[in-house]
């Protein structure tokens, strides 16, 4: 048996999730931009696993993707149903799958799915019709990204992105 703080614990992942500590090797206004800055440290051989990407200054941003209305929201539900519905028949033919009417099966559970699905997401669109009326999706974004590692191996990470910003092409 083992205990939290043994030797088996990996120091890199703590059971509390808490910031990572050390100082900052570089910084990003977008994701993607660290995402290829830890890519060049990997190939370069740097230990990857002492740098943390930090995303500061969350924000929740939420993209509307259109109005709702009666029949989006019946066609949402239907095609929800009946992907429930086709587990569900996957589920019946892998129980029987000697069954001669399989595609019977299929055919009704996907249907009562859709059917269901049609049913509840129109029941619910008509008690909270007049709270929301558009449908979206909801992202957290920050507004830069810190690469941050060990204060030991810094000046090395600082190095090696240095030579990499150096070495690339001028048409990129």
């Amino acid at each position: 048996m083992s205990t939290p703080g043994g030797p088996m614990r990996s120091s890199r992942l703590p059971l509390v999730p808490e910031l990572p500590k050390g100082d900052i090797v570089s910084t990003y206004d977008r994701y993607e931009d660290a995402k290829h800055a830890v890519d060049v440290l990997a190939r370069a051989s740097f230990p990857v696993r002492q740098i943390s990407i930090v995303g500061n200054d969350v924000r929740s941003v939420e993209r509307v993707t259109g109005r709702l209305t009666y029949g989006r929201v019946a066609l949402m539900g239907a095609l929800s149903g009946a992907y429930l519905g086709l587990f569900l028949g996957l589920l019946l033919f892998i129980f029987q799958p000697d069954n001669g009417a399989i595609l019977g099966v299929f055919a009704a559970a996907i249907a009562i799915g859709a059917g269901f699905g049609m049913l509840f997401g129109v029941l619910s669109y008509a008690m909270n019709r007049n709270r929301r009326d558009f449908s979206s999706v909801m992202q957290m974004i920050a507004t830069r990204y810190d690469l941050i590692t060990e204060p030991e191996l810094v000046h090395e990470a600082r190095r090696v992105l240095t030579e990499s910003v150096q070495q690339e092409p001028r048409g990129q």
